[in-house]
């Protein structure tokens, strides 16, 4: 298919990247423990979560609303990183899923606690787990135009009200087996943030060169994985067969158009599941000791996993190394984005 779904970015890199942990460790253990007797009833083994997802723990914020608070305390690492003041800011994106209210948008929150001034335009991306690289092509084609200099990516998320109610859920009497495996995947949902700066090349040779990518879009499984504040459910086997089906589909694409991918230094990818990792490995015929792995101990942090991957691996890559982020997100939609670092 033509059209926008493969694209290039003429002068822009990537400045900064930075993450932010939430404070509160939670072990898988713990859900094992608060669900002993649904267990036991539905003859569930414990140790599902570290087994099947290889999830063994998750980070949680000391309270509501601190995600935000984590989304502004990343932004501003990311301008000191990158030298850059808030007044030099055009642009901030904020790409979470989280929020507390309809509106105003999460960004104006982040906006005024980054202590950004009133000449950057500030707006919400919200689309699953793709926000953050969504955000990052809005923001580069912006550049790129010359409409701005400088823009600023943020996302953050708070699991913990999706984690309490998904418990109570699954705790309650008469819950079928099908109806438990339906929102295992809740459980391995954490919190985090992390933020990215970027800017024209021309002006910062010192920075990390963002070349284009791929987009593409299955919008027909956008009922596989439907999530809110009471929990989410999914179609596992669904989600993943047609999710792997979608990522071939662009990176076949992206070959056609002269995106070869096939020998990069790293693929930073959105953090699922030992299962969706090993599939997208499989897939693509990848060296997975070039894929970095955040699940284990973080979960999957929605749109943040991403950029706190790229962020917590940034100290061992090394000049010139291609660096390939892959996002997918529940709807269904995916996106690549190569970097040179």
């Amino acid at each position: 298919m033509n059209g926008n779904s493969t694209f290039r970015h003429d002068n822009v890199a990537l400045l900064s990247i930075t993450e932010v942990t939430a404070p509160i460790e939670v072990k898988s253990e713990v859900f094992d423990e608060t669900l002993a007797d649904t267990l036991a009833e539905l003859r569930l083994p414990k140790g599902l979560l570290q087994r099947v997802a290889g999830v063994h723990a998750r980070r949680n914020w000391e309270k509501p609303g601190d995600f935000a608070t984590g989304s502004a305390e990343a932004g501003r690492a990311a301008l000191a990183q990158a030298g850059i003041s808030a007044d030099q800011v055009g642009l901030m994106i904020n790409a979470s899923v989280s929020r507390e209210n309809l509106e105003p948008s999460v960004a104006t929150r982040v906006h005024h606690e980054m202590g950004l001034g009133p000449q950057a335009m500030n707006f919400d991306i919200t689309n699953a787990c793709l926000g953050f690289v969504n955000a990052m092509t809005v923001a580069s084609t912006m550049i790129d135009s010359g409409q701005l200099d400088y823009a600023v990516v943020v996302a953050a998320e708070d699991a913990q009200r999706v984690q309490r109610a998904t418990v109570e859920r699954l705790a309650r009497p008469g819950i079928t087996r099908h109806e438990y495996l339906n929102e295992f995947a809740s459980l391995t949902l954490g919190c985090g943030a992390a933020a990215a700066v970027l800017g024209p090349a021309d002006r910062h040779p010192e920075g990390h060169r963002v070349l284009g990518g791929v987009t593409r879009g299955a919008t027909w499984n956008h009922e596989l994985c439907v999530g809110g504040f009471d929990g989410m459910f999914t179609d596992t086997k669904g989600l993943l067969d047609n999710g792997m089906e979608l990522v071939t589909s662009a990176w076949h694409e992206a070959l056609a158009d002269g995106w070869d991918w096939q020998h990069m230094d790293r693929y930073i990818m959105h953090q699922i599941s030992d299962v969706h990792m090993k599939s997208v490995a499989t897939a693509a015929e990848l060296d997975t000791t070039r894929i970095p792995k955040t699940y284990p101990q973080l979960g999957n942090v929605g749109p943040a996993s991403l950029p706190i991957t790229l962020a917590l691996e940034s100290e061992k890559l090394e000049r010139g190394e291609r660096v390939l982020c892959v996002g997918v997100g529940s709807g269904l939609n995916t996106a690549m984005t190569e970097i040179v670092w």
